[in-house]
């Protein structure tokens, strides 16, 4: 618990730091300086600091990237954490490229939630934003989730104006006969991503021109945590949701931390500051200084952040690196 009295049940894990796609928002286009693989996690320390945050009151566990598909382990990797007593949810988010491949025994392992990316509904602009081909996987991939009964099934879009806007109303089509849950996300600033405020596309403004289309748009309960501000058109399978970082920050009733690929512990995706948990379990830290050490972070964590003009000017790493 941090000094607000908010609980952190929720923890992100970043298995790599590598990705099979270069998205614009996410990756600079001149890419990123890995990290040398030593410095990495090993899967033991994965799974060894995992235990320790289920043991504090984690429920919730999911792993990102990069592309956490393309870590041979990864299978492995949800099985183990699987065995984790307390553990509700393991869940992943990923572009699709691997998935129908690998989802069946991703399943039979444990995992029990998946977000899948994608921007845009036109094989071309796919090819433009990702610098890569590979649409028709990645719907392969949202089928396949449905097929063995993921639902919903989390589609993510960020939303960027001159890009993909237009295609909104599509994407609330989407899920007229899949049961999906399209989460529109307004774009956000990160190292290399060239954001702006005239790219940003605000909830406010989508959700006007989706009540235009759906005047009988309906709003749904969420629960107090929830990132998400989720409608329905009646009658559809599937829902919406929209993920206001910029515009309506949800800072209040944050349940989330993150470790990145190389062992950072990250309380906030917007701050900059991290405490490297690898460096102590490597200098032999005991499980009660592991969790002081943890706590003390978790306690430094500030009300909000800074708001998006200053998000934006702020040193951050590149999305990429975070697994935002």
């Amino acid at each position: 618990m941090d000094s607000f009295g908010r609980q952190h049940n929720y923890l992100r894990i970043s298995l790599t730091e590598k990705c099979n796609l270069r998205c614009q928002y996410c990756m600079p286009e001149e890419g990123v300086q890995l990290t040398p693989k030593s410095e990495l996690l090993t899967t033991q320390e994965i799974i060894t600091l995992a235990r320790l945050f289920v043991k504090e009151g984690v429920d919730k566990i999911r792993l990102t990237g990069g592309e956490p598909l393309i870590r041979p382990d990864v299978v492995d990797i949800v099985g183990e954490l699987d065995k984790l007593e307390g553990l509700k949810t393991i869940a992943v988010t990923t572009n699709g490229i691997n998935l129908t491949r690998l989802l069946p025994r991703l399943k039979e392992a444990g995992l029990n939630a998946i977000n899948i990316s994608l921007d845009t509904l036109v094989p071309a602009k796919f090819e433009f934003i990702v610098r890569r081909k590979g649409f028709h996987k990645v719907m392969e991939g949202i089928h396949k989730a449905t097929e063995l009964g993921y639902h919903p099934v989390k589609v993510n879009c960020v939303v960027m104006r001159g890009f993909n806007e237009d295609e909104v109303l599509d994407f609330v089509d989407f899920t007229k006969d899949l049961p999906l849950d399209v989460r529109f996300i307004e774009y956000m600033p990160f190292d290399g991503n060239k954001w702006n405020f005239k790219k940003m596309v605000s909830y406010k403004e989508m959700l006007d021109t989706i009540k235009q289309r759906w005047p009988e748009l309906e709003k749904l309960p969420c629960e107090t945590s929830s990132t998400a501000k989720s409608y329905k058109v009646p009658h559809f399978q599937g829902q919406i949701s929209f993920i206001t970082s910029m515009s309506e920050h949800f800072c209040g009733s944050c349940n989330r931390l993150r470790i990145t690929a190389d062992g950072n512990l990250k309380v906030c995706l917007f701050g900059n500051s991290e405490v490297s948990l690898r460096d102590h379990l490597r200098s032999g830290a005991s499980e009660e200084e592991l969790i002081q050490i943890i706590g003390a972070a978790v306690s430094r964590k500030k009300k909000q952040h800074a708001g998006m003009f200053n998000i934006s000017r702020m040193k951050n790493r590149p999305m990429v690196l975070i697994g935002g």
